[in-house]
C-alpha cells in the first residue's frame, strides 16, 4: 500500500499551489469586505491588523478543515490528497500543524523585505526567488516531499491512479 502513496510531480504540485492561491484570492476578498463592513471600516488602514489576523484565522480554518477532509478544492481539481505518513486522512490538529508550518512559504521573504524599502519588481523576485528555493528542497527529501509536510507528518499524493 505504501507503493500507492507516491509524491505528484513538482509542477502539479506548484500549478495547485497557484491555483489555490487564486481560490484563496476569493475568499479573502469576501472575508475582508465581511470585516471591514461589520468593523465599520472606512479606509484599508483601519484595523489593519484586526483584520490580518481574521483574514490569517480564515484562511486556517480553511486549511485545516479541508486538510481534515483530504482535500482542498485545487487539490481535487489537480488530484492530489494530503495524507498523513502511513497514508490515512490526517487529524484536524494534524492539519492545523501543518498549516502553520506552511508559513515557512511566506515568512523568510517578508522578514527580509520588512526593513528595506524595495521595489515591487525586487519584491516579487526575492519572492519568488524564495518560492522556487523552498519548492527544490523537496527534489532533497527521499519521497519528494515539501519539508513543512515532512516536519507536519504529512504527505501529498496522488488522489487516483496515473495510468494516462
Amino acid at each position: 500500500m505504501m507503493s500507492d502513496l507516491i509524491a505528484p510531480s513538482l509542477r502539479r504540485r506548484m500549478a495547485c499551489w497557484v491555483y489555490e492561491g487564486l481560490l484563496l484570492f476569493g475568499v479573502l476578498f469576501i472575508s475582508g469586505y465581511l470585516f471591514s463592513t461589520l468593523s465599520q471600516s472606512r479606509h484599508a488602514l483601519d484595523n489593519r491588523h484586526g483584520l490580518q489576523a481574521f483574514l490569517f484565522l480564515v484562511i486556517g480554518i480553511y486549511f485545516t478543515w479541508f486538510g481534515h477532509k483530504g482535500q482542498t478544492l485545487a487539490m481535487k481539481t489537480w488530484h492530489i490528497r494530503v495524507v498523513d505518513a502511513a497514508g490515512q486522512a490526517i487529524s484536524q490538529q494534524r492539519a492545523l500543524i501543518r498549516y502553520v508550518l506552511s508559513w515557512v512559504w511566506f515568512i523568510p521573504p517578508l522578514a527580509v523585505i520588512a526593513p528595506f524599502s524595495l521595489s515591487a519588481g525586487e519584491t516579487i523576485v526575492l519572492f519568488l526567488g524564495w518560492v522556487a528555493i523552498w519548492a527544490l528542497l523537496s527534489r532533497f527529501h527521499p519521497q519528494r516531499q515539501f519539508w513543512h509536510d515532512a516536519i507536519a507528518g504529512t504527505r501529498l499524493v496522488n488522489s487516483e491512479p496515473l495510468n494516462r
